[in-house]
Parts: C-alpha cells; structure tokens; sequence
C-alpha cells in the first residue's frame, strides 16, 4: 500500500511517501515560509523524485490536528485536492499519534506535546512496546499542571515528543518528574509519522473520504472564543 502523507501542523512542513512501513522518500523544511508555499511543490518534486504519480498511490494521509489553526487547515485541504480526483481514501491522522510513531522503537510512555498557548498543551500519551503502541490517553488540549499529575503517576521510562518538549521538559524538571526529551531529528513532526498512523487506519479500516474529511482543532479558534465571548455579553 503507497502512501502519500502530508505534515503541516506546526512550524515545519514536510510531505512522504511510503510503501507500507518503507519510506520511499521524504521532503522536510523549516525553512519559516509558509506552508501555502512550500507544500505543493514539496509534492510534486517528492512524486517525481521516487518516480511515481498520484496513479500510483493507494491513500493520502495528513495530520489533521490538533495543531496550529491555519496549518492544518492548509494540510487538510491539500489532502482533500490531491484524493478527489481520483476518488482516493483519506487518512485524517492524529498529530500526537503521529508524533508518537516517530518514537514507537523506544520502550516506554511516549508523550506527544505540542505547544497550544494560553497556558496549555496539546498532549496524548502512548505505551511503545515492541515498535506498537497503546493509546494512554486521548488528544486533548490540557493545562501544564494536568499533564504533570498524569506523567507523576506513572512508573514507565518517559520521553517527550513534539514542539512542546522542550517547555514540558522544563516544567516537569522543576517538579522533580523525569522524563527524556528525544533528540533534535525526532521532536518536530514528520510526514513518516502521519503515514505510518495512516497505515494503521488502513488497517484498522479507518479510513474516509475526501469530502468527509476535517480538521479536528480540539479546541475553538480565537475567533470563535471572541465570537461567543461577545454573544454572551450581548445577552447579559
């Protein structure tokens, strides 16, 4: 199964392709441009490179969130472009258990953070084991305190993936929880990551429609907070 994975949900861009669990090739850029920019010309220069077409792949996968507004926005709409034509099935993956794929080759809890602001994280928790993983928690967006109190509990090794590592790597230090942040090559998401969790929607038959397929923010944008914030006082 070839898998075409797109990953635009933070500060970096980066697209694979993958034969099953074979990476084929991947492009990878924090470069600062914007992923309006660089994505579709990340495509079209990784298909040509390996030498295949969109013909040739099976399903297309992207992180659908959570993760920034705008970027995954953009992520998903390329997904939705490249699969209507063809009628291809979509894999609208988890960020952080994208992430977490990244690291399934370690033994122990795997925890996915990214940065969401306002005092809070983006997190999911997952048990690697034998290169699988075991969902711990759900994605969810999460004060620092909380993610603390849930790690605190815990006897595995941890380790921290993710935008948000190093802040959480803070955190947790100064509470005295140990946890290992994972090196530079493995804490920003990937494209790999989000086509291997896409394997396993397809295998799992997850998988859906272009036209089905959205963003899942996890929590409202600031937009729609300062939209509800001015209906309330309009009612009061």
């Amino acid at each position: 199964m070839k898998i075409l994975a797109l990953e635009t949900s933070a500060v970096t861009a980066s697209v694979a392709i993958c034969e099953d669990e074979k990476l084929l090739g991947q492009s990878f850029q924090n470069s600062g441009l914007t992923h309006s920019v660089t994505l579709m010309p990340m495509v079209t220069q990784l298909l040509d490179n390996v030498g295949l077409t969109m013909q040739d792949v099976d399903v297309v996968a992207v992180a659908a969130g959570p993760g920034s507004f705008t970027g995954v926005r953009i992520g998903v709409a390329a997904a939705k472009g490249l699969a209507w034509p063809d009628g291809k099935p979509c894999a609208p993956c988890s960020t952080l258990e994208s992430m977490a794929w990244q690291c399934a080759h370690m033994d122990g809890e795997i925890c996915a953070v990214m940065d969401a602001r306002r005092n809070q994280v983006y997190a999911a928790r997952f048990l690697a084991q034998d290169g699988t993983l075991t969902r711990l928690s759900e994605d969810a967006a999460i004060g620092m305190d909380q993610l603390a109190q849930e790690l605190e509990k815990s006897s595995n090794r941890k380790f921290l993936v993710g935008d948000g590592a190093a802040l959480c790597y803070n955190f947790l230090r100064e509470r005295g929880i140990s946890a290992a942040m994972m090196p530079p090559h493995l804490v920003y998401q990937t494209a790999w990551g989000v086509a291997r969790a896409g394997l396993e929607m397809a295998r799992n038959h997850q998988l859906v429609s272009g036209a089905a397929m959205a963003p899942q923010y996890h929590r409202l944008s600031q937009a729609e907070r300062e939209r509800l914030a001015q209906g309330k006082s309009l009612t009061q």
